[in-house]
């Protein structure tokens, strides 16, 4: 029985990212080398992380180091030319598979507690390797990169413009400082890919490990500056195309993970768009006391605007509490904080009964006049206010009952979990007037 459990407290261990527990020196260093058509630079980029060997040992705690060339369905000589060094794990497509089912491919083949990879085009300086792992080493990193955006760096404009753009998006959508998103240069722990994986096949593979590691908020994440030199050979990635993968994928990775924060940026600019279109009508009516037929479509349309934001800000809810519960976490952010304890109970019935209690008193000379005359002349400005008042209480009415079906969901988990011990007990002492010794175990708990 202490051997299930200590199998089950190693497997756990092995589950979590290494931040979280107590650090291991590494004994070996795996660099993966995905190529597609590299004969022209795969030789001297296999020759220069060979070299690196001995500096990366003796920098590091790394004990050895390991190299594997994956050809990913390469049809020049990049393959032949790997396999005539005889230090080098060679792994090869037929056809094409993409850049990031090569770097998977080549970590499963690994045999390293510290896995790590780099472009096949001479960009990158594998003796920079030796500053990441010691970077990881202490600062207890899961992941670090080479930035490519230090002085040194020859990155074409094109890309470091939309480089820049892209690490300026996942830093607003994940409130956490990043500079390089697609960096092809680095060192990752093994003990982390179950909280990396799953990652896409394609080039956009280091941009989604970022936005990954970055929203999800387990794994800690460092960057290191590092030299960037001009490829050798023509470049696989399309700027526009890779751009629009690159946008895409960070996107879903916050819907995954943070879901909130995109729908309440969202919200916030209906908010400020409703305010605009509703702030001339409003200032005429308070200075003249009547509202104009002309202003119709600016009121329509900030009534529009605003019952989108309501329905947004309701979406982001349900929904962080929603990833909240899948991945493990509660109330992680101070974005997840701040919209719990603006839908409480009380704060969502406050509100209920304020926009019920608005919606009528707005309508209530309407609603007089038609029970005294059968008619109604009351302006129609009043009607589309008071619909936009009732509309959003049915969107909060709505939300209150999702999010009870959330707690009844999360009870019902819980319940199945067994009995939580107490952290003290005090028996009651026996007719003889001695206490029991013993402590009683948790119901369903082993022993």
């Amino acid at each position: 029985m202490f051997q299930q459990a200590a199998s089950g407290e190693a497997a756990d261990r092995r589950a979590r990212p290494s931040s979280e527990i107590a650090p291991d020196s590494p004994s070996r260093l795996s660099i993966v080398i995905p190529a597609l058509n590299e004969e022209n630079a795969i030789a001297q980029t296999v020759a220069r992380c060979l070299a690196a060997r001995s500096h990366i040992i003796s920098e590091t705690d790394v004990e050895s180091v390991e190299l594997i060339v994956v050809s990913d369905g390469s049809t020049d000589r990049t393959e032949e030319l790997a396999r005539s060094f005889p230090e080098v794990t060679v792994l090869a497509f037929d056809k094409n598979r993409g850049y990031g089912a090569a770097i998977k491919c080549g970590w499963a083949h690994a045999t390293g507690d510290l896995l790590a990879f780099l472009d096949a085009d001479g960009t990158c300086d594998p003796l920079r390797f030796a500053n990441l792992v010691g970077d990881m080493q202490r600062a207890q990193a899961d992941v670090v990169l080479g930035s490519r955006n230090g002085p040194e760096s020859q990155m074409p404009w094109i890309r470091t413009v939309g480089n820049r753009l892209f690490a300026w998006l996942l830093m607003a959508l994940s409130l956490r400082t990043v500079a390089d998103t697609a960096s092809g240069m680095r060192v990752v722990r093994r003990a982390a890919l179950p909280h990396l994986y799953p990652l896409p096949d394609g080039l956009h593979f280091t941009p989604a490990m970022s936005a990954r590691v970055l929203l999800e908020g387990r794994l800690k994440l460092r960057e290191t500056p590092m030299p960037y030199a001009e490829r050798i050979g023509r470049s696989k990635l399309s700027v526009v195309r890779d751009g629009v993968r690159f946008l895409v994928i960070i996107l879903q990775a916050a819907v995954t993970f943070r879901p909130a924060r995109p729908l309440l940026g969202i919200a916030l600019l209906c908010v400020l768009g409703s305010f605009v279109m509703g702030l001339y009508p409003a200032i005429h009516y308070l200075t003249s006391f009547r509202v104009e037929e002309w202003v119709v479509y600016r009121i329509l349309l900030s009534s529009l605007l605003a019952t989108i934001a309501a329905f947004l800000t309701c979406a982001a809810v349900v929904s962080d509490r929603i990833a909240s519960a899948v991945h493990g976490r509660w109330a992680a952010t101070k974005t997840s904080s701040l919209l719990h304890r603006l839908f409480t109970t009380r704060m969502r019935t406050v509100a209920l009964v304020l926009l019920w209690a608005g919606a009528v008193a707005i309508v209530l000379p309407g609603l007089v006049e038609y029970a005294q005359t059968t008619h109604v002349y009351m302006h129609w400005s009043r009607a589309v206010l008071s619909s936009l008042l009732v509309v959003i209480g049915v969107v909060l009415s709505i939300t209150g009952f999702l999010l009870r079906m959330m707690d009844l969901i999360e009870a019902q988990q819980d319940s199945r979990s067994g009995v939580r011990p107490p952290d003290r007990i005090k028996h009651a002492a026996d007719s003889e007037g001695f206490a029991e010794p013993a402590l009683t175990s948790p119901v369903g708990a082993e022993t």
